[in-house]
């Protein structure tokens, strides 16, 4: 069973991705869905960070080397961002690599460039769930 942390985050973070595909279609350059995402996700009051870095781990130590995700969303969530024909497997292994070296456990890879829908991907880590949020959503089910 997977945990559902962070699921009212999501939901909120995907509708504003949907209005942003409605709005603007597939086939322009991922940098304009950047910024129609941070303006977005602004207008509904969504706290975000654009392009910040976030720390990364190795054995409960801080690296030098930073990572730079396109957005870090309510403080929890990763996103990549892409403007591809098609999402493939390397595309989920550069999201899943980001959240395990910076220990966040959940992340969206989320596609403008797929023609007729928005194709997105949610992604969950559970070995990096606080144990808290990890029991509540184990007895919620």
């Amino acid at each position: 069973m997977k945990p559902e942390i962070y699921k009212d985050e999501g939901y909120k973070l995907m509708g504003a991705a949907f209005e942003v595909y409605n709005d603007r279609g597939c086939g322009m350059a991922e940098e304009i869905y950047q910024e129609c995402m941070e303006i977005e996700l602004e207008m509904r009051g969504i706290a975000l960070l654009s392009k910040q870095e976030l720390s990364c781990y190795y054995k409960d130590r801080e690296l030098k080397k930073s990572y730079v995700p396109d957005l870090f969303v309510f403080n929890c969530l990763i996103v990549e961002l892409k403007a591809v024909t098609e999402l493939n497997s390397e595309h989920e292994a550069q999201l899943y690599n980001y959240m395990r070296i910076t220990r966040q456990p959940v992340g969206y890879l989320i596609n403008f460039g797929h023609k007729n829908t928005l194709e997105w991907k949610r992604i969950t880590l559970s070995e990096f769930i606080p144990a808290v949020d990890l029991l509540a959503s184990i007895s919620a089910d």
